[in-house]
């Protein structure tokens, strides 16, 4: 009976059914044959719901939301592409730095190729840069700010290692601050080889203005404090995490309904409806995941994997360099919520055996995510950019590979030497 039903969960899955409903039929299945009361799913999902830090992923996601409703991405562009249009390969600099900003604000890899493609791939190919080179610069960046607060990515995978509960306890805030040189590090080997890559071209600069500079920094002028009353107040202590969610979903709210009038009232029940949709999602995974872990737990399935590993693997370089190879596949089948809440799970204790710091094990699965968004075959990055931008994906897949090369080259950095990542918080 039990294989049968095991089968049934199989099919259902390859069939397509939603990954709470598979989560939650295997957590029940296995707690029946171990003759636990399944009233330990209710538990589960109640003690998710009982988490302090919950109220942060709501009120990030909502104004990530907001934001992408609203005409920031075209200030954000104006803003920065003002500062640095000067410079060599100044555009190129400011699509990586505006996507990064914009996916951190919004959380959202997807939204970040829509919302600034339409921007950042006519300005590129007016400038001198051919189609290749602007394809895989917008494909690729939509997913470089997943390690920048308040990335709700970047929350989520804290919230879960803290529910876990193994290895070095640490805070949300230590996260933030460890997700920081990790990414400086993939923005910098990105422009140096942008710079070396056009180092004999003829690229058009856009001449540095008071006056331009003035108008855009005044059309951003409300939006413009954000990123340094929310960051300042988390890495000063100032703010607790959630009080900083609160004060950007407050700000946010005033700046784009009530000073730039972009988003109606009605609009606004709008984005707060479609933004709860999302985060009602993420809670029900998360709640059933948590289930399930709890019967793996039970299972001894990590303690297990980990035996298994140590058999076939006795070292930890020999560990980390096999995670990131299968977390780079996962990577590019799954989306980064469900990979976070089936897989963190497992791997946590795994690492945390080999001496990985939770911290540290927390940075290398999300740049392995970011990469994993446009890793051929299935990416979702390269789907979402194909039918944005209207071309095939072996085109995109042609213009990708070399940016790809240089945040591996960040990843292996960054897996290998974790002070990179740890330096703020030891």
């Amino acid at each position: 009976m039990t294989w049968v039903a095991i089968a049934f969960i199989v099919a259902a899955a390859l069939a397509g059914a939603p990954l709470f409903a598979v989560l939650m039929a295997s957590a029940m299945l296995g707690f029946l044959a171990s003759d636990i009361p399944l009233a330990i799913v209710a538990v589960e999902v109640y003690r998710i719901v009982d988490t302090p830090l919950l109220v942060v992923l709501p009120l990030f996601t909502y104004s990530g939301y907001l934001l992408a409703e609203a005409k920031t991405s075209e200030r954000l562009v104006d803003l920065v592409q003002s500062v640095f249009g000067w410079l060599p390969s100044g555009l190129a600099m400011v699509g990586f730095v505006v996507c990064a900003l914009f996916t951190a604000l919004t959380g959202a890899s997807g939204v970040t190729i829509v919302a600034l493609g339409a921007l950042l791939l006519p300005a590129l190919a007016r400038s001198g840069y051919s189609e290749k080179f602007s394809l895989g610069l917008v494909t690729t960046s939509g997913s470089l700010g997943l390690l920048l607060v308040p990335s709700v990515p970047l929350i989520l995978y804290g919230i879960i290692a803290q529910q876990l509960d193994v290895g070095e306890p640490f805070t949300i805030v230590q996260l933030f601050f460890a997700g920081l040189l990790p990414m400086l590090l993939m923005l910098a080997l990105l422009i140096i080889w942008t710079l070396w890559r056009h180092r004999g071209d003829v690229i058009p600069r856009v001449e540095f203005t008071g006056q331009r500079f003035w108008r855009a920094l005044k059309a951003a002028r409300w939006e413009l404090p954000l990123p340094f009353v929310v960051l300042g107040g988390i890495y000063s202590g100032y703010f607790a995490i959630s009080e900083a969610a609160a004060v950007t979903a407050v700000y946010v709210t005033i700046a784009e309904v009530m000073l730039y009038r972009e988003v109606t009232w009605r609009g606004l029940l709008k984005v707060m409806m479609d933004s709860m949709v999302m985060v009602g999602g993420i809670l029900l995974v998360l709640g059933v995941a948590l289930a399930f872990t709890n019967f793996l737990v039970d299972a001894e399935v990590p303690q297990k994997l980990f035996e298994f590993t140590q058999e076939h693997i006795d070292s930890k370089l020999g560990f980390l360099l096999l995670l990131n190879v299968m977390l780079l596949a996962l990577g590019a089948m799954l989306d980064i919520f469900s990979a976070l809440v089936v897989i963190v799970p497992l791997i946590l204790p795994v690492a945390v055996g080999y001496g990985v710091h939770p911290v540290h094990l927390g940075i290398i699965f999300l740049a392995n995510m970011q990469i994993g968004y446009f890793t051929p075959p299935v990416g979702m990055n390269l789907f979402i950019a194909s039918y944005r931008f209207g071309k095939p994906l072996q085109e995109l897949y042609v213009a990708s590979w070399p940016f790809m090369l240089i945040l591996l080259i960040a990843l292996a950095l960054i897996t290998y030497v974790p002070w990179i990542s740890l330096v703020f918080i030891e």
